[in-house]
């Protein structure tokens, strides 16, 4: 029995346990949030994070989210550049996607403590654009911040083939809470989000690269739930990252999305 993989897989476990308790997520209907400040970076409580979503079910996050190389975002720059119809939308496919995180606590939940808000490119530019905004200004000031109503629809309501986000920062100013001792345990409490995803090396996310670009027999790799596919040659490696590492050129047959499908995943991530 292989110990360091059974312990590398406990850690994933744990790990995977941790995260899903400090995520919220959106029930359908309307829910109010309100953003809170972040502990580990007082002045900025959005968090920039990029990940690798549709790589055979599994979702990585990207090196480049921390400003260090990624082979995977590598590869698909190159693919993107190489002047191929087919090769620029598999690039499209591979590129690291942003998601930005904030620390939030829901109306009517506060008991259960400070969780991380993940949206896309569409909810987050409205929020930032409320802020800019000089009537409303910081809306997570602990004393005069505003709540957030976070309407959300399925994706059989929306009747698409992605579920939608809708905001509505209120007008009236109210506190976090008006316990001191509860506001301090919230703030005092708050998990480092850096902790719930595993960044892996340059080495580890070039085999994983690898990997789904050649399949072992039995590996679904190329294909995930929310795609239709067929094949096209990629044949341009990752380049050397600034260490001086160097992946091994790839030849392969891999999977590229139609262009609805990549709009509907487009759309997905952008709301």
């Amino acid at each position: 029995m292989d110990i360091n993989a059974i312990k590398q897989r406990l850690t994933q476990l744990q790990n995977t346990t941790t995260r899903q308790n400090n995520l919220w997520k959106p029930s359908p209907g309307t829910s109010v949030v309100r953003i809170v400040p972040y502990k580990h970076n007082k002045e900025n409580p959005f968090i920039e994070m990029h990940f690798h979503y549709d790589l055979g079910q599994r979702t990585y996050l990207s090196p480049i989210s921390f400003g260090r190389p990624d082979p995977i975002e590598e590869f698909a720059d190159k693919l993107k550049a190489s002047g191929n119809k087919d090769d620029w939308k598999l690039g499209r496919k591979l590129e690291a996607k942003m998601r930005t995180f904030v620390p939030i606590v829901e109306r009517g939940k506060e008991s259960d403590g400070i969780k991380f808000w993940g949206f896309g490119k569409t909810v987050y530019q409205e929020l930032l654009g409320v802020i800019a905004d000089p009537d409303y200004g910081d809306i997570s000031d602990p004393v005069n911040g505003r709540d957030i109503a976070v309407e959300f629809k399925t994706a059989e309501e929306t009747g698409k083939s992605f579920p939608s986000t809708l905001i509505r920062v209120k007008p009236n100013q109210t506190p976090i809470t008006d316990d001191k001792d509860q506001l301090k345990t919230m703030f005092d409490n708050q998990q480092n989000i850096n902790e719930l995803y595993k960044e892996l090396s340059y080495d580890d996310l070039t085999e994983v690269l690898e990997n789904w670009l050649n399949p072992k027999d039995g590996d679904d790799a190329t294909t995930t739930t929310s795609e239709t596919s067929n094949g096209v040659a990629a044949t341009t490696a990752p380049t050397t990252n600034t260490g001086g590492q160097k992946a091994d050129t790839a030849t392969a047959t891999a999977t590229k999305t139609t262009d609805d499908v990549s709009q509907a995943f487009d759309d997905l991530f952008n709301d």
